[in-house]
């Protein structure tokens, strides 16, 4: 790996998707949240607060993706000492399995959502490793609801394929709040003001976090969802799901170590891509049929491999975490790649459509933070919290239904499962690289792929970022971004059985990354917004 020419060939854009700064940089999925992540940094608030203020305002200004009705999850380096903090939401008490014959109620509608974590999440970062009070973490997104933003093209298109779902949900709560007068879609370029949403957030700035959980916002979840017939009780939100500071996990790919989060999220799995790609020489891995088949190969396997042994680490321990691991175990997988597409791995396919968020933010101490956080679903279960202004998610979708034995298997207090990757490459023993991307079950694939672009191709995170992207379902479905230099390998991988799914350039289905690296061979920062999505990368100077 050659680090100077990694960092030295980054360029900067006028668009602000790439961008250079020296005391510190954020990079988020909406402009106006990675402006407030920056004003937090310039109030003298560390890269923390500058996380959970731009979360926050996520939740604002890209509903589609994520918001206080959501869950949230971390990964932290702070003071020296680097952790993931799981913040998972909880099943309701009353969700119980009988409700769930129609899986569509695990989907849309008041039943779908489970206790939402977002805020205690965000509250307990703010209070344990930030530096400003709450309040001033809250006030920018009380300004952006009140004052509004522009509803972009990507915005208008989603509520446009999901208008249907909208009106699926009977009080059409969703629709109210985030359809153009209840009904059509906005257009790109409108104005959308959020009132009752500005209302709610100014609650949590006077009475801090734990009000969601117990003040007149409870009072008004629990009416609504009785009202709705939903699960959502005030008993259910006096527990207060505050998240769960877990060890990270790390491997080293070609010698750099790469830390990320350990189950419910999908840490593992990327990790294990990784270490079967490490058993290649790196000149493999190019554009031949030979290194997409392989790369695909390796996709079908970590998938397998997580689907068949999903953990909760609250109750199960049936995985040795250190054998799945294992350089062995990672070999044995590698080298069971053959010629051919494996006829052992099942041929069902597996559907996937949910939206997240990521946002990555470095300060100048040295302090790193991913947050990715979501409510599932495009615009959640399209059913909105009467006078509050929020969506509500449907993590419930997230269960195992069927097998009781199951560690995700819906019970009280059960946490869903996640293929949230929130992840940082270390050099020299200090965070190099804070990185992570939405995109569902493509979430691993898109985060290894951009590791090893960086390591392998000694490419700049912006030229790592903008490339082309692969992804293999358990299926066999290869889903690769149209490029006319893949004609003859797509004639290749079609021969050899594969599906194809081509989809445009720069899709977004396969992901949205967001990225901020501490240079090492010279001083300052360098960030990435998705070319795919919406946001931006600014920092301080």
């Amino acid at each position: 790996m050659d680090i100077e020419k990694i960092e030295n060939s980054f360029r900067s854009t006028l668009d602000k998707k790439c961008s250079v700064a020296k005391k510190g940089m954020v990079a988020t999925a909406f402009p106006d949240a990675t402006k407030v992540g920056v004003e937090m940094l310039k109030k003298g608030g560390n890269a923390i607060d500058a996380a959970c203020a731009s979360a926050l305002a996520l939740g604002v200004c890209e509903p589609q993706a994520s918001g206080i009705g959501g869950q949230s999850m971390a990964i932290i380096h702070v003071n020296g000492k680097t952790l993931a903090v799981d913040g998972s939401s909880r099943a309701p008490s009353l969700a119980h399995i009988s409700f769930f014959q129609k899986k569509s109620l695990s989907r849309l509608g008041y039943k779908a959502s489970t206790v939402p974590s977002t805020v205690a999440t965000l509250g307990y970062l703010n209070e344990r490793y930030g530096r400003l009070d709450w309040s001033t973490i809250v006030k920018p997104s009380i300004r952006i609801a009140k004052r509004g933003y522009r509803i972009t093209k990507l915005q208008h298109e989603l509520q446009e394929k999901h208008l249907e779902n909208f009106f699926k949900v009977k009080s059409k709560s969703g629709a109210k709040y985030f359809l153009k007068d209840g009904e059509v879609p906005y257009e790109t370029g409108d104005l959308f003001v959020q009132d009752d949403l500005a209302n709610t957030l100014e609650q949590l700035a006077a009475y801090g976090f734990h009000s969601f959980y117990h003040g007149l916002i409870s009072t008004l979840i629990d009416k609504d969802m009785k009202l709705n017939n939903g699960f959502l009780r005030k008993e259910d939100l006096a527990f207060i799901p505050l998240p769960i500071e877990r060890k990270v996990i790390s491997r080293r790919y070609r010698g750099i170590r790469v830390y990320t989060v350990p189950p419910p999220a999908a840490g593992p799995t990327m990790l294990l891509v990784l270490m079967m790609l490490s058993n290649l020489p790196s000149k493999f891995l190019t554009r031949t049929p030979k290194s997409y088949h392989f790369v695909s190969e390796t996709h079908r396997k970590a998938l397998l491999y997580r689907e068949q042994r999903r953990f909760n680490p609250r109750t199960y321990h049936q995985i040795n975490e250190k054998i799945h691991l294992s350089r062995g175990f990672a070999k044995t997988l590698s080298k069971s790649i053959g010629d051919t597409v494996d006829p052992e791995l099942p041929l069902r396919d597996s559907m996937d459509t949910e939206d997240t968020t990521h946002l990555s933010v470095m300060d100048k101490e040295g302090n790193a933070i991913g947050i990715t956080q979501s409510i599932e679903l495009v615009y959640g279960s399209k059913a909105a919290a009467d006078g509050l202004g929020f969506l509500y998610n449907n993590y419930m979708s997230a269960y195992e239904f069927e097998n009781p034995n199951h560690p995700y298997y819906l019970r009280p207090n059960a946490i869903p499962w996640t293929s949230v990757c929130p992840s940082i490459v270390f050099y020299n023993h200090e965070p190099w690289i804070v990185m992570g991307t939405p995109g569902s079950a493509r979430i691993f694939s898109t985060l290894s792929h951009f590791i090893s672009r960086i390591i392998d191709h000694n490419n700049s995170i912006d030229k790592a970022m903008e490339k082309p992207r692969i992804h293999c379902a358990v299926d066999g479905k290869i889903s690769l971004e149209a490029d006319e230099s893949l004609v003859e390998i797509i004639k290749h991988l079609k021969k050899m059985g594969y599906k194809i799914d081509i989809k445009e350039r720069y899709s977004f289905f396969l992901g949205a990354i967001h990225a901020v690296m501490k240079c090492q061979t010279n001083e300052g920062f360098q960030g990435i917004a998705e070319v795919r999505r919406d946001g931006t990368a600014e920092g301080l100077n």
